[in-house]
């Protein structure tokens, strides 16, 4: 049995604010092993109540609707890896090879692209449950643990505690 490597992570994200602490594995991860890095957000398809209500009050854009969506998803994270590499790595890197989006069911989209791109490892973050003691895990990680045949790191992230400034006390 030999040790595993790590060639392609797949990175998984829902886009939230505060998934940077993922990412960061993520790349330290593909830094150690010289292994590359593919970014994946899964979009919930429109379906079809909201495609029929888009055909009434905009019946011209509802072909291109759902495309042009996924091309804003594209640039957004690609915005967004932009800023992390400048603020976080202070340098242009080349670790991301790929930028992807598609439609469906998160778990079983991130399972079928992490089996079609031979990823050897798939990093997301999920937002744990303050109830029970913060022991579950999101839905989307849960399914992905159980249906996934690659090992998945679950990185917990929590909202950013606001750093609020006290008045000086007045004597």
């Amino acid at each position: 049995m030999s040790i595993p490597t790590f060639k392609t992570i797949l990175y998984a994200t829902d886009l939230g604010k505060n998934m940077r602490p993922a990412f960061r594995h993520a790349i330290s991860i593909a830094q150690q092993y010289q292994a590359k890095i593919i970014m994946l957000h899964v979009a919930e398809p429109i379906g079809s109540t909201g495609m029929a209500v888009l055909e009434l009050y905009v019946p011209d854009m509802s072909d291109d609707f759902e495309h042009e969506e996924l091309q804003g998803i594209i640039k957004r994270m690609e915005q967004r890896l932009e800023d992390f590499y400048t603020e976080e790595l202070g340098k242009d890197a080349d670790l991301v090879s790929d930028v992807s989006v598609v439609t469906g069911r998160p778990a079983e989209e991130i399972q079928k692209f992490a089996a079609a791109h031979d990823v050897d490892l798939i990093v997301m973050g999920t937002h744990t449950s303050p109830s029970f003691g913060g022991s579950l895990l999101g839905s989307t990680a849960r399914k992905l643990i159980n249906i996934s045949d690659r090992p998945v790191l679950v990185v917990p992230v929590r909202k950013q505690a606001r750093k609020t400034e006290k008045a000086p006390v007045k004597k």
